[in-house]
């Protein structure tokens, strides 16, 4: 830990703490963009709100230093009752910070801290305090709004915590780092009637089985085995007695590819199955689609960044690579096809995994977190990397 925060970690932890009793869903995020602003200010920091609906960047820039750099927090909580039990649990029925970010905006006041009481930086750091990761996309929303055509960045870089991997310690991939998500509704429109004469009827429901059933053909035979997607069939839908054969049947299909390339085959591949399918019973398909986050591509030198800097700052273990890419899906993609960097996880130790009920963000990590990003923006500062062309 930087001996500099060791003052202000009580406070540190007390805003993670206020933060995780007061959770807010995505794009809702007004009392904790107020909060995040009001210490931005106070600490010297130009803030400038709206990015993305309740967004925040937070600029310091001192003395000549060219390089411009951007470190990125998430903001929102997800839509689900807090189990914890603990004391500062959240206030908020069917609201809980139970991904850790409520841990991911305290981490960066905490490198804000350290920047506004550091005499010798001298750069510009662009500090992003993003809403709405979870669901809507509030990266992309950012970007849109026009992101980094007002705050342009050489490098950005994200943390997020990671359950089962030792506290405080730091993970990095070169390459994929996470999958892409996409969603599709498929309604298959057949021909309903008594169960007593199926031969009158095109049955959604059979037609729907041998769907689900030819999906799984998608990865196993059509995917190299060196290559990672997932395709999944989440929710079927149809029908209300057993006797009566409905008219339609609806599927919920998810899709997740590491490769931009293998993420537009999967849809492909799928379309052509639901109708092949379809077809050969006499039925037709019609589709609802939801594209989704993209998958996040770390930029080499970024990642050797972060190896340098966990080195430099907390030693030669403190750093592991990560061997294969998480097929969750992350919304730092967004900024990653604007700017070159790299996403990260930090170690939350042995806690409940993210999205569960009994999940916290582990206060210890909180000034390990702080500091590597801090390093970050020191570093850059001091060799600045120029953005690939």
């Amino acid at each position: 830990m930087n001996p500099a925060l060791t003052d202000f970690l009580p406070e540190l932890v007390q805003i993670r703490h206020r933060l995780h009793a007061n959770p807010e869903l995505g794009l809702e995020e007004h009392q904790t963009s107020e909060l995040v602003a009001g210490y931005l200010a106070e600490w010297g920091f130009q803030v400038t709100r709206g990015l993305g609906s309740t967004g925040v960047v937070g600029t310091l820039r001192r003395g000549n230093g060219p390089g411009a750099i951007g470190l990125r927090a998430d903001m929102d909580a997800l839509p689900m009752d807090e189990e914890t039990g603990l004391a500062y649990a959240s206030k908020n029925p069917g609201r809980m910070h139970a991904c850790g970010h409520d841990g991911h905006t305290a981490m960066l006041l905490g490198a804000a801290w350290l920047l506004a009481h550091d005499p010798e930086f001298s750069g510009t750091a662009h500090l992003i305090f993003q809403p709405a990761e979870e669901n809507e996309g509030g990266a992309q929303m950012m970007v849109r709004d026009g992101l980094f055509r007002e705050f342009p960045c050489d490098r950005v870089y994200a943390l997020h915590n990671y359950p089962g991997l030792q506290t405080g310690k730091f993970a990095v991939r070169r390459g994929a780092m996470s999958a892409s998500i996409d969603a599709a509704t498929v309604t298959i429109h057949g021909k309903g009637g008594h169960g007593a004469f199926p031969e009158d009827t095109i049955d959604p429901i059979v037609i729907a089985s041998s769907i689900v059933m030819a999906l799984q053909t998608v990865v196993a035979r059509n995917v190299s085995p060196h290559d990672r997607a997932v395709v999944t069939v989440g929710a079927i839908h149809s029908g209300t007695v057993c006797n009566i054969i409905p008219d339609s049947a609806r599927l919920e299909i998810s899709m997740r590819a590491t490769d931009p390339a293998l993420r537009t085959a999967l849809r492909d591949k799928v379309v052509a199955i639901c109708e092949g399918q379809a077809a050969s019973f006499g039925a037709s398909v019609e589709f609802a689609w939801q594209t989704g986050y993209p998958s996040v591509i770390n930029d080499d030198a970024s990642v050797q960044s972060v190896r340098e800097a966990a080195i430099a700052a907390f030693g030669p273990d403190a750093v592991e690579e990560l061997r294969v890419p998480m097929m969750g899906s992350e919304d730092f993609s967004f900024f990653l096809d604007e700017v070159p960097g790299a996403y990260a996880f930090i170690g939350n130790g042995d806690s409940t995994g993210l999205h569960t009920t009994t999940y916290d963000f582990n206060d210890k990590i909180l000034p390990i977190g702080a500091t590597l990003l801090h390093r970050l923006v020191r570093d850059h500062a001091a060799r600045p990397v120029p953005a690939e062309t």
